[in-house]
């Protein structure tokens, strides 16, 4: 049960990735006035915002790959979440050297640290998940691979 609502969650995760990528490259001037606090970081800037949106895509396509592929499960999602760990680690950066007020900490958290904090669990889980296959291929060396059984 576990397993399968990691995979939904990450699944989830790389649908939701996806959809903010897709709104950045389609509507980058809507996604600018639409996401709260944006319009507070800076200008307007289509490039930018289209090159972020591509960002985006990709890691909600390493989730959802991810979760398809149990093989590269680890890479995909640690890749992912290592983006997405230092996107919210540069936002805490700016309130802590006052370039933003701490009040966009509660309004920043819902879309750069919760999807960060679900990447890194999720990666935690996947690296434990990986370590229980290989520690079972060890054990169990005929049964691990039916494509190498005489």
């Amino acid at each position: 049960m576990l397993k399968s609502a990691n995979l939904g969650i990450a699944a989830l995760l790389g649908v939701a990735l996806i959809a903010n990528g897709v709104f950045m490259l389609v509507a980058p001037a809507d996604w600018y006035v639409a996401v709260p606090g944006v319009t507070a970081t800076g200008p307007f800037n289509q490039h930018f915002l289209r090159d972020i949106g591509l960002i985006f895509l990709l890691l909600g396509g390493a989730f959802l790959f991810g979760a398809a592929l149990p093989q590269s499960r680890v890479l995909l999602w640690a890749a992912a979440s290592f983006w997405l760990g230092g996107h919210a680690l540069f936002h805490l950066w700016e309130v802590a050297v006052g370039i933003c007020s701490p009040s966009v900490i509660p309004r920043d958290f819902p879309a750069v640290t919760l999807p960060a904090i679900i990447g890194a669990l999720l990666t935690l889980w996947a690296i434990h998940q990986s370590r229980g296959l290989k520690a079972e291929a060890a054990q169990y060396p005929a049964t691990a691979n039916p494509a190498r059984r005489s």
